[in-house]
C-alpha cells in the first residue's frame, strides 16, 4: 500500500443506554430551601468521610471493606442513602484511577518522543510519522530538561499506581485551584465559597424497582409533587409522615415527560439528583434511568437510503448527502458553530448545529449519518507538535468525544443510525478526487465539503476514489461495470446510447429553437481536396 495504514472496517455506533432529563424546582419556600441546604450539607459531610476512607483502602478494597463503610453510614442516614453515597464513592475512585492510566501513558508517550528527537543530529528533518531533530543547541538543552521532568513525573505516577493512591478532591480540582485567583475569576470569597459547598453537597438517590414511584428517598409522583426522606439526624424537619419532607415546587418534565410518566407508572427505577445553580440562584431536579440494551441495526440496513458524510472541522460541520450508489446528491451543506467562551455556551452551539443537522437528514429521507471516528488523544503532546502552538490549540479546542456521544443520543430520539468510519486519508483523498470534478460556477467545493463526500462513501463501504480498475477482456462489461457507483440493473458499455442530439422525427427542440446545420466552407484552404498529389521521382534529391 505504498507505506498507508491498513484502515479499520465502518460499524454502526451502539445507541444511547441511559436518558436524563432536568426541570427547575420553581417557588420553594425559604423553608424548602432551609431543608434541602441542611440534607445537602449532612450527606455531603459524609460522603466526603467515605471516600476519604475508601481512598485509604487503595488496592486493599473487597466486599467486606464497602459493606462495613455501608454500616457505618446507615446509623447517621438511611441504608438506602447509605448505599448511594458508597456507590458514588467507588465510581468517583475508579474514575481518578482510570485518569491516573491515562496520565501514565501520555507521561510514556511524550518520553518517548523526546528521546527520539534528542538521539538525532541538530537540524535533521523529520518525516510524516516521525518528528525530526531540534533546531539549535539551545532547543536541544532546554528538552533534555524537559525529559529529565517527565522521568520523574512518570517514576512518581507508576509508585502511586503501583500502591493505589490517587488524587481526588470533592468539588472539582478547577474550582479549588479558583481559590487562590478569586481576582482573575471575578469572584468574592463568599460566592467562591457557597459556590464550593453547593459543589460538594450529595442530593442524590438511587432508584429502585417496584417501590412506590420508582424511588423511595427522593419521590416524584405523576402529578408532580416532590418528596424527600429525611437522614436521621434531619428526621424532627419532616413536615409529613415516615420522616419525609414534601416541597411546595411542582415539576412537570417537558422533555420526554410521557416516558418518565410511564416508568413511574409502572415502578420502574428512577435515579434523582438536586443541585443548586449558585450563579442563576436556581434549584434543579434531574432524572435518569437506563435504557435497555438494543441491538444496532446491521450497516447494510442503515446505509440502503443513502448516508450524508459529514466532516468534523473547527467552526462547522461539512455535510454531503450521497445515494446507496455513492453518487453526491445536491449541494454541500455547512453547518457552522463558534466554540469560543465558556463551556455552556459551546454546548449550545454544537447542540444547535447538530439539530440543524439531523432535521436535514430527516427531510431527505435518509437513515444513517457517517462521521469520523476521532481520538486527538495522541495529537494534543507539545512534544510531537513542537512549537506548532496554533494546531495544538486546534485539536484540543474540538470536543469530539462530546460531540460523538451528543450526535448518537439525538440522532438516536429521531430513528437515525450512526456510522464511524476510519478518519484516515479523508480530506486528502476526498480533495484529490472529488473537489475539482464537483467544482462549478455555481457550486463551490472545498476541501472539507470533499472529505463529507470521501466520509460518506466509506460508510457506504465504497472507494473513496470515483472510479474502479478497469476489468479484464478488454475493459468491457463483460466481467462487470467498471463505476463502482453504478447499480446492476443500469445500462452496461456495450447498451445502445442514442446521441444527445438525435430526436424523433418531427418533434421540436426542447427550447423551440432550432439547431443549426453545419455551413459549407467559404475558403479554398478549407474545401476539400479532389486531386490526388503525387510526388515526382525526376525533381526528387537524395
Amino acid at each position: 500500500m505504498g507505506g498507508l495504514r491498513k484502515l479499520t472496517a465502518s460499524f454502526v455506533v451502539s445507541g444511547p443506554c441511559g436518558v436524563a432529563i432536568r426541570d427547575r424546582l420553581k417557588h420553594l419556600t425559604p423553608q424548602d430551601e432551609v431543608v434541602l441546604r441542611a440534607v445537602g450539607a449532612h450527606q455531603g459531610a459524609l460522603a466526603s468521610r467515605d471516600l476519604k476512607a475508601r481512598c485509604a483502602d487503595g488496592l486493599e478494597h473487597g466486599a467486606d471493606t464497602w459493606a462495613a463503610r455501608k454500616r457505618e453510614l446507615t446509623g447517621v442516614s438511611s441504608s438506602r442513602i447509605a448505599g448511594a453515597i458508597t456507590k458514588a464513592t467507588h465510581d468517583q475512585w475508579a474514575l481518578a484511577r482510570r485518569c491516573q492510566a491515562a496520565y501514565i501513558r501520555n507521561l510514556d508517550a511524550g518520553s518517548r518522543t523526546l528521546r527520539h528527537r534528542l538521539s538525532l543530529p541538530l537540524g535533521e528533518k523529520g518525516t510524516k510519522r516521525a518528528a525530526g531533530g531540534y533546531r539549535s543547541k539551545n532547543e536541544w538543552f532546554r528538552k533534555s530538561r524537559r525529559l529529565a521532568m517527565l522521568e520523574a513525573r512518570h517514576t512518581a505516577a507508576v509508585a502511586d499506581w503501583q500502591a493505589g493512591r490517587v488524587r481526588v478532591v470533592r468539588g472539582g480540582k478547577r474550582l479549588l485551584n479558583t481559590r487562590h485567583h478569586l481576582a482573575e475569576a471575578g469572584l468574592t470569597e463568599d460566592r467562591w465559597r457557597e459556590r464550593w459547598e453547593a459543589e460538594r453537597w450529595f442530593l442524590a438517590a438511587d432508584g429502585e424497582s417496584g417501590k412506590r414511584f420508582g424511588n423511595e428517598t427522593i419521590r416524584v409522583t405523576p402529578d408532580g409533587e416532590v418528596s424527600v426522606r429525611l437522614p436521621a439526624p434531619l428526621a424532627h424537619l419532616a413536615n409529613t409522615r415516615h420522616g419525609r419532607y414534601t416541597l411546595t415546587a411542582r415539576i412537570a418534565f417537558a422533555h420526554r415527560g410521557a416516558e418518565w410518566a410511564d416508568r413511574i407508572t409502572a415502578l420502574r427505577a428512577v435515579a434523582y439528583r438536586i443541585h443548586l445553580d449558585t450563579e442563576r440562584g436556581r434549584w434543579y431536579l434531574t432524572a435518569s434511568w437506563q435504557r435497555p440494551a438494543v441491538q444496532t441495526i446491521p450497516l447494510a440496513a442503515a446505509c440502503a437510503r443513502g448516508v450524508i458524510g459529514v466532516d468534523t472541522n473547527a467552526d462547522h460541520f461539512a455535510a454531503y448527502r450521497l445515494d446507496r450508489h455513492g453518487n453526491p446528491v445536491g449541494d454541500p451543506h455547512r453547518f457552522g458553530y463558534d466554540l469560543s467562551g465558556s463551556a455552556g455556551h459551546r454546548d449550545a452551539q454544537i447542540r444547535h448545529a447538530l439539530t440543524r443537522l439531523i432535521n436535514w437528514a430527516v427531510r431527505v429521507g435518509v437513515a444513517a449519518i457517517g462521521i469520523e471516528d476521532l481520538d486527538f488523544t495522541a495529537e494534543k503532546t507539545r512534544e510531537k507538535h513542537g512549537g506548532r502552538k496554533r494546531f495544538r490549540q486546534l485539536i484540543s479546542g474540538m470536543p469530539t468525544g462530546k460531540l460523538k456521544a451528543r450526535l448518537v443520543s439525538m440522532a438516536a430520539e429521531q430513528g437515525l443510525a450512526i456510522v464511524a468510519v476510519d478518519p484516515a486519508y479523508t480530506s486528502l483523498w476526498g480533495a484529490h478526487h472529488w473537489q475539482k470534478p464537483l467544482t462549478t460556477p455555481r457550486r463551490k467545493m472545498s476541501r472539507h465539503d470533499a472529505a463529507g463526500i470521501a466520509i460518506g462513501r466509506r460508510a457506504l463501504g465504497h472507494p473513496v476514489r470515483r472510479r474502479t480498475a478497469p476489468p479484464p477482456h478488454d475493459r468491457s462489461d463483460r466481467a462487470g461495470h467498471r463505476t463502482a457507483q453504478a447499480a446492476p440493473g443500469n445500462r452496461r458499455r456495450e447498451g445502445t446510447r442514442p446521441p444527445t442530439t438525435d430526436r424523433p422525427p418531427g418533434r421540436p427542440p426542447p427550447n423551440g429553437k432550432r439547431k443549426r446545420g453545419t455551413s459549407a466552407s467559404n475558403t479554398v484552404r478549407d474545401a476539400p481536396s479532389t486531386q490526388q498529389r503525387v510526388q515526382d521521382s525526376l525533381t526528387h534529391t537524395g
